[in-house]
């Protein structure tokens, strides 16, 4: 399981799993401290306790680690620690999509940073039917749904609750963009068509859980073409 907490990659793997021959920043074993200012690089945390990630995600949470790469979570029993963090959470879920015309992308602009159409789950609804509804709210442009790209989980905090989103990624075509405008009342500023080189300076300096949407858009693009 891949969790994208405060923008950082953690990956939670069975002890099998785990690449021990990579050169990691930093190692911690079962039930030693985590130290913040330690952390750094790409840390390893191994057979980790639900003291450990509950220490972890408080200190993830609560400020940046600008020091630390990606982490990575081993454990015996990694059923159990998935439900344990999960259960820290008020889980959601959310739909949005990469749309595709002409070979350009379409980005939009919130919180002063390049981001993707995306939105939450409404009550009944398939995930297909929101991530659709979502694109065309927040843009303007009407869509046809494509392959699913991916889901990937992300954290945030809200009202001082944390919150666990698993937002469902689909590629999409341009069916018409006439009526093409950013949904102000959502904070969107901007809703831009995009070549791919502008799409990955707009995103250089965004979120890298958008970062990493793309990449895995462009490899189903190569694999739809070829």
């Amino acid at each position: 399981m891949k969790i994208f907490i405060n923008d950082i990659p953690v990956y939670i793997l069975s002890e099998k799993k785990i690449n021990m021959d990579r050169v990691y920043g930093v190692v911690v074993r079962e039930f030693e401290d985590i130290v913040p200012g330690a952390l750094a690089d790409d840390v390893l945390i191994m057979d980790a306790s639900f003291e450990q990630i509950d220490s972890l995600l408080k200190l993830m949470t609560d400020k940046k680690l600008k020091k630390v790469h990606s982490i990575f979570i081993s454990s015996k029993k990694k059923r159990d620690l998935i439900d344990h963090l999960k259960a820290k959470f008020k889980v959601i879920e959310a739909g949005g999509g990469v749309v595709e015309k002409d070979s350009r992308i379409l980005l939009i602009y919130r919180r002063k940073m390049w981001d993707l159409p995306k939105g939450k789950l409404d009550k009944g609804e398939s995930i297909e039917a929101c991530a659709v509804r979502e694109v065309e709210e927040e843009t303007g442009v009407k869509v046809e749904l494509g392959p699913k790209i991916e889901s990937v989980w992300h954290t945030y905090v809200t009202k001082k609750k944390y919150v666990l989103k698993k937002t469902h990624w689909y590629a999409m075509k341009c069916t018409n963009d006439d009526n093409m405008a950013p949904q102000e009342d959502e904070g969107i500023k901007k809703v831009e068509w995009m070549d791919l080189e502008d799409v990955r300076k707009a995103l250089h300096g965004s979120y890298r859980s958008i970062r990493y949407v793309m990449q895995q858009y462009t490899k189903l693009s190569k694999k739809t073409i070829s």
